[in-house]
């Protein structure tokens, strides 16, 4: 008998009561629940589980505490409770017994499996669904680069092992064929994926469509739709993270997505607001922003033997604004953050990352000489384009007037073309900086002086 099993059969053990502690709802409203009678034993976070006589037990958590009452939300629906209703005190902790039989499957905030492929093998090590991130002092530096398969990425926004970057865009900018393909490309041992307030009609298409069989065999997929309740869909993210802990404490490369964190935040806006915080900028509560500092900071680079999680978050920016509070705190977080910018998408290429306005951090270290200068470049064809564009477009430029604009209105659109790609095409770190090495050797055609012709 290992001793893992040994310590997971304990905690199993020191978890089931000696008694049973329980209380009485007092009252609803709205979204809360409000119990008498074991508020003393109770804390923010605690569990607990409300029992209607002719219905299933419901599981709630404690959000706050209001005139010697505890105030609970629910993690299911609420039609069956009323006054008077059973309310007993749950575990204090939540884990996830996660092990390396989840790879391919789809499982939902709960660890309970939604795939119709059978019960969903428990691990030995127990991981706190609320984690703490490890010790900054104790943390690995970023391990060399990571392959993408995305050339825009690979080449412009190297991404190292550990590193975490936020992909920031409108609804209907390509956010979720971007994550397929890092899921499908990617060079990690094993990819998690969390579906946090998706669309329930999208699910499907996702997992079949956009990841496939490929994708999904090296992947775990925790879903949370946007009908379920707020601690539901941020249950979801937690999941997401202590999966992923699970695998990089097994010395794995971790790929692990989000999409969105956004409603991540939303989430915890419902239930701040339902608890009696007060509203901050654009209705978040403060302790919005705490948790998404939580919940990011548990991703990067692990201690010792430990191995990394390289984090991909997206933000769904309102309204296309960049700077709206969510946007702004993660990026303020996160060690980099990639555009995709609608103007781009409609024109047509995908995936429409908006070179200019994103970086990586971990760029230049993770460069050769040669790279930065290949990169260095052609950020300055794009940029002295950009800045020309508007006369290109009036036809106010004559050619022959600067030489560097001359030179990118010849490069512009080989490296447009070399940052499209396909959904079903993959491109290594190699090819990649092979590919723009070979358009930056290209050099506009000599003009010639109309005075001379004369």
């Amino acid at each position: 008998m290992s001793k893992k099993f040994v310590e997971k059969l304990s905690d199993k053990i020191d978890a089931v009561p000696a008694y049973i502690t329980f209380g009485r709802v007092t009252k609803i409203l709205g979204m809360m629940v409000e119990i008498g009678g074991i508020e003393t034993e109770l804390s923010i976070g605690s569990l607990c589980i409300l029992k209607p006589r002719n219905a299933d037990p419901v599981p709630c958590e404690v959000v706050g505490f209001r005139d010697n009452h505890a105030l609970l939300m629910a993690f299911g629906n609420l039609n069956s409770i009323g006054p008077g209703c059973r309310a007993e005190i749950g575990p204090q902790q939540i884990l996830a017994y996660p092990s390396d039989a989840w790879k391919g499957r789809v499982i939902n905030a709960f660890a309970a499996p939604l795939d119709g492929k059978g019960p969903l093998p428990e691990g030995e090590i127990g991981i706190p669904l609320r984690n703490a991130p490890p010790p900054a002092h104790g943390r690995k530096r970023l391990g060399p680069k990571l392959d993408l398969g995305i050339r825009a990425i690979n080449t412009f926004l190297s991404t190292c092992q550990g590193q975490r970057l936020g992909i920031f865009s409108g609804s209907g900018v390509g956010k979720s064929i971007m994550m397929s393909m890092l899921a499908r490309y990617g060079g990690a041992d094993v990819n998690v994926i969390g579906l946090v307030g998706e669309r329930g009609r999208e699910v499907q298409e996702f997992l079949e469509d956009e990841l496939g069989a490929e994708g999904l065999a090296k992947s775990v997929v925790i879903i949370a739709t946007s009908d379920e309740p707020p601690l539901t869909r941020r249950q979801a993210a937690y999941m997401t993270m202590a999966v992923a802990e699970y695998f990089r404490g097994e010395g794995k490369q971790v790929l692990c997505m989000i999409d969105s964190v956004t409603r991540f935040a939303m989430a915890q806006r419902e239930i701040g607001l339902s608890a009696g915080e007060p509203p901050t900028t654009k209705g978040y509560p403060p302790t919005t922003f705490s948790e998404l500092a939580r919940l990011l900071e548990r991703a990067g680079p692990g201690i010792e033997d430990d191995g990394d999680i390289t984090g991909f978050f997206t933000v769904l920016v309102e309204g296309d604004d960049h700077n709206e509070p969510v946007a702004d705190a993660v990026r303020g977080i996160l060690d980099g953050h990639i555009v995709l910018s609608r103007s781009i998408a409609d024109r047509g290429r995908y995936p429409a990352i908006d070179i200019l306005k994103s970086i990586s951090r971990s760029m230049p270290k993770c460069l050769t000489d040669e790279q930065e200068k290949l990169v260095r470049d052609a950020r300055s064809v794009l940029s002295t384009y950009e800045d020309m564009a508007e006369l290109i477009r009036l036809g106010a430029y004559r050619k022959g007037s600067d030489p560097k604009v001359d030179e990118a209105l010849v490069l512009y659109p080989k490296i447009e073309a070399f940052l499209a790609q396909k959904p079903n095409e993959n491109t290594t770190l190699e090819d990649g900086y092979t590919m723009l090495a070979e358009i930056l050797a290209q050099t506009a055609p000599a003009q010639t002086d109309p005075a001379q012709d004369q």
